[in-house]
């Protein structure tokens, strides 16, 4: 089964409050590491972001005029995750606004794409490997000593972050043997 880490950018946390999605990045995972197959977009947002959030992501409100619409890239994007298993630090956000932003368009959810156990919450595996640690994916890269050079100077970019998080993944599941479980259902309440 295809594996893809996917992270999103948003204009705050709230998608059932009119946050919206402003990136979103996927990379396919291999046996031996990340493949060069990836999706990659900045979307339009159609709303205004506040400065707290910019400073987080370091995406600007001019930076994203003329990027495409999440409508846009949305058979795109189904067409590249249809079917496959994703891996998300802290699920229940992301499938939260992907699934607000497909609902918006009449398309099926995240769990209809991908199957409702192929979503898998790299957090929940997370605090099973280390409980009682904090696992936010800075937290884990240091641990697992993966380098986020590029992360303190680009920001928290899905792309760059689904590439962090493809490497932790796979350091995990080589060293820990964690990821072989059955994951619990991640349930979307953003």
């Amino acid at each position: 089964m295809r594996e893809i880490c996917l992270d999103t950018e948003t204009t705050g946390m709230a998608a059932k409050e009119g946050d919206r999605i402003i990136e979103i990045g996927c990379v396919e995972l291999g046996e031996h590491g990340l493949t060069d197959k990836n999706f990659h977009e900045y979307i339009d947002p159609e709303r205004q972001m506040e400065a707290e959030v910019i400073r987080v992501h370091k995406i600007t409100n001019e930076f994203l005029v003329g990027k495409p619409k999440f409508a846009d890239i949305a058979d795109k994007f189904i067409e590249f995750v249809q079917g496959a298993r994703l891996i998300i630090h802290n699920a229940q956000f992301d499938i939260g606004f992907l699934n607000e932003e497909l609902r918006k368009l009449g398309k099926p959810s995240m769990e209809e794409i991908c199957g409702k156990d192929n979503i898998i919450d790299s957090m929940e595996l997370a605090k099973a490997a280390f409980p009682q640690m904090h696992n936010s994916l800075d937290a884990l890269c240091k641990r697992l000593e993966i380098d986020t050079t590029r992360r303190v100077k680009e920001g928290h970019g899905a792309l760059l972050d689904a590439e962090l998080l493809g490497q932790v993944y796979l350091v995990l599941k080589q060293q820990q043997g964690i990821l072989e479980i059955d994951a619990a259902p991640v349930t979307a309440d953003v």
